[in-house]
């Protein structure tokens, strides 16, 4: 079903194209975070609003830390609620290997029908997606019915201090007060068997980052000593690496993966719901064939705790340092807590008094949850089976976190909502921080229509 207005929203071919050029250019700029680099993404973002007459503001704790806000204000007249969020954030994560690669990384080589390089995915496609629909509602003069504020933000990769956590402390006067945000991880395909799903992402897990220190008798190394700093902190490493921490069953969760069982039989249905079972998840978890489904799933369905750093001092190589620590990047289901999942380390280090290893909280914040019965998640259903009448729309919950819990704190409902179509063996999930990242042309000029069109439903009052 094409809506009778649809021609006043529509991308022309020019705008499409443009779009790919663009894309192309941004990934073209090293944002790698560390550092972050983001004024070059920052000054091809603002050339291109004021070329569309729209005035950007500039702001950050430092100028080579930008965020970039720009407002299409709704008519006096037209303004019936509060704004919509158009959120991207320009930094990516480093190469770990740019040898790996078919394409170079920061090449936005254009092959194979597909855009590649680091971003492409996460999440400069998103910021030109979004760039686009804003000016094209702007040029054709759309009358929206409340103002749509682009967002693109800095440092989102490395825990978004100095992006959306520093906008939304210190600037919030920008956002107004969104009633909604539409952000990154959803709306994509995801092939299972002969179905197509578009995840919509409505919750994500929180972030307890934390440092586990071993304290050891300082000493001459060419002494034998049995217990050091260092072997306590090994012996760490090695129990969370094998530990298996409690299931905790959520609402998010549940829907999600019981969405993927829609079309299965009633007894396909009856034994995935055994995956929520406490007693018996884990050892059912374990019966999944994909390496990457499973690792999902139980990310998902509990805690994780990974190490990912050792600090010993930097001392000299023939001195036993008197402590050991491991940074560890916690993620915590919805509900739980940084002091929860300490609880559950020291379960597993058999430590449960704190008198071998002291735990830090570098960074705490709890996991989000949106509701879905809302007009705006009901407009994005509604415009994803127009876009594909045989996909089936999913809630979703992640188990990273973005610049959505930050958002949250203003009250606003976000989603991960990034249209994109993906052919079979384009699988978002590998590509998502991985190697060869890239995204189809088509699909993704598919995805700013879909954008536009939902955009154009949605804020233009019948």
């Amino acid at each position: 079903m094409i809506s009778e207005n649809q021609t006043l929203w529509e991308p022309a071919e020019s705008d499409l194209q443009k779009a790919t050029r663009l894309v192309q250019s941004l990934i073209r700029i090293d944002s790698s975070n560390p550092p972050g680099n983001e004024t070059g993404i920052l000054d091809i973002l603002l050339w291109e609003l004021q070329s569309a007459g729209i005035t950007p503001v500039v702001v950050g704790a430092h100028s080579d830390r930008p965020n970039l806000v720009a407002k299409l204000a709704a008519a006096p007249e037209n303004r019936t609620a509060p704004p919509l969020v158009l959120s991207c954030h320009m930094d990516v994560v480093p190469v770990a290997n740019p040898d790996a690669w078919k394409y170079p990384p920061f090449s936005g080589e254009l092959a194979e029908g597909c855009i590649w390089g680091r971003g492409a995915v996460d999440m400069k496609g998103f910021a030109v997606m979004a760039l686009t629909a804003l000016t094209v509602l702007s040029r054709k003069h759309v009358p929206v019915n409340r103002d749509v504020i682009f967002v693109a933000v800095s440092d989102e990769e490395a825990g978004t201090e100095f992006g959306s956590k520093w906008l939304v402390e210190n600037r919030p006067d920008l956002l107004e007060n969104p009633e909604y945000v539409l952000n990154e991880v959803g709306g994509f395909t995801i092939h299972r068997g002969a179905h197509r799903f578009y995840p919509v992402q409505v919750a994500e897990k929180g972030v307890a980052w934390l440092r586990l220190t071993a304290r050891g008798q300082p000493g001459h190394s060419s002494m034998a000593v049995s217990e050091t700093s260092l072997s306590l902190i090994a012996d760490a490493i090695c129990k969370l690496s094998k530990a298996t921490l409690p299931w905790h069953v959520t609402d998010p969760a549940v829907n999600f993966l019981e969405g993927f069982t829609r079309v299965e039989s009633k007894t396909a249905q009856q034994v995935a719901k055994l995956i929520f079972s406490k007693r018996a998840g884990s050892s059912i978890v374990k019966m999944i064939p994909d390496p990457a489904q499973r690792a999902t799933v139980e990310a998902l369905l509990r805690n994780t705790a990974t190490p990912t750093r050792i600090d010993t001092g930097g001392g000299a190589l023939n001195v036993l340092p008197s402590s050991a620590s491991v940074d560890i990047d916690g993620r915590l289901v919805p509900g739980q807590t940084a002091e929860s999942l300490m609880n559950e380390i020291r379960k597993v280090l058999g430590d449960k008094k704190g008198e071998v290893y002291s735990i830090e909280i570098i960074r705490e914040a709890e996991g989000v949850v949106f509701p879905t019965d809302t007009p705006l998640f009901q407009a994005i259903e509604d415009v994803m089976l127009d876009a594909d009448p045989d996909g089936i729309v999913i809630p979703s919950m992640i188990p990273g976190f973005t610049d959505s819990n930050n958002y949250a704190k203003l009250g606003a409902t976000c989603y991960g909502f990034y249209p994109l179509k993906l052919d079979k063996g384009l699988d978002f999930a590998s590509m998502f921080h991985g190697d060869n990242e890239r995204i189809p042309e088509a699909g993704f000029h598919w995805g700013i229509r879909t954008l536009l069109e939902l955009l154009g439903r949605f804020l233009v009052t019948k």
